[in-house]
């Protein structure tokens, strides 16, 4: 097995693992430092989500996975069609649906089966009749070329091994005129190499970020323009501590309490948004 086939894998259990469970344990999510019983509401109210929003939605819908709110930057228009790219249990998708109308779709893909499955249940429950679910890869999207208005993503592209392949696809599938908006983890440093070689810190959305410059490059490669960064944070230690896949990992690394500091002056939450030419 390579090493790419071993990260999708491990990605693939760890988050059929959370689509199985009631409550959501692991990274780009809700951890014990965000408070209370409803950790994904938690999250989601720290992440730019309002609880209007988190109460329209089917329950079960929200389970926490972001770092941002792409729907809120996207400037979603009724008609439109917009794809998320790693849809989850079907929380951004829901909220774009309300956004394009009975006259826009949404398309939700991701390469989770439970999640999938999940999303496909919460869609029936919430009577989405503009909303439908995919199964399958970023890297290889299930999408036909020039076929959507606006992608979003949230916390997601993190998690692909090929990242210039998955903005060079969400550049296939867009339509002329067409917007990007993701929100996702990046890097304006280096990671311990410990911390770098650990599928578990991969899973937890810490290995896999890459450096700033060459996330909005592999983006600028693809063929996109007016790249705008949005929003750059600094990415929580607490919650990078209590989380448990990611303190599992770093605990298993024997990370020390410095180096635990210094990892969290490099990693940042992003949100960039950019078109691609008509």
């Amino acid at each position: 097995m390579t090493r790419e086939e071993e990260l999708k894998k491990a990605v693939r259990q760890g988050y059929g693992k959370i689509a199985r469970q009631q409550e959501p344990c692991s990274c780009c999510g809700p951890s014990p430092c965000c408070g209370g019983t409803d950790l994904a509401g938690e999250v989601s109210r720290k992440i730019g989500y309002g609880d209007e929003e988190m109460a329209s939605v089917p329950d079960g819908a929200n389970l926490g996975l972001g770092c941002g709110n792409p729907v809120a930057l996207a400037s979603l228009r009724p008609g439109e069609t917009v794809l998320d790219l790693g849809s989850g249990a079907g929380f951004d998708c829901f909220l774009a649906a309300k956004r394009v109308g009975k006259d826009g779709r949404v398309i939700g893909v991701d390469m989770t089966p439970e999640m999938v499955a999940r999303a496909r249940e919460n869609a029936e429950k919430g009577g989405y009749s503009n909303v439908e679910f995919r199964l399958g890869e970023i890297e290889h999207l299930p999408v036909e070329r020039d076929s959507v208005d606006v992608i979003i993503s949230n916390c997601v592209i993190n998690l692909v091994p090929d990242k210039r392949k998955a903005f060079a696809e969400a550049f296939r599938v867009l339509r002329p005129r067409g917007r990007l908006m993701v929100s996702d983890i990046v890097l304006v440093g280096e990671l311990p190499e410990r911390v770098q070689q650990s599928v578990g810190a991969y899973v937890g959305c810490l290995a896999g970020a890459v450096d700033k410059a060459a996330y909005l490059g592999a983006i600028r490669d693809a063929g996109f323009t007016e790249i705008t960064v949005h929003e750059e944070t600094e990415f929580p230690l607490d919650c990078m501590v209590n989380d448990g896949t990611v303190s599992a990992a770093l605990g298993d690394l024997q990370i020390s309490g410095r180096d635990l500091q210094a990892i969290g002056t490099v990693v940042r939450s992003l949100k960039v948004s950019a078109e691609k030419k008509g």
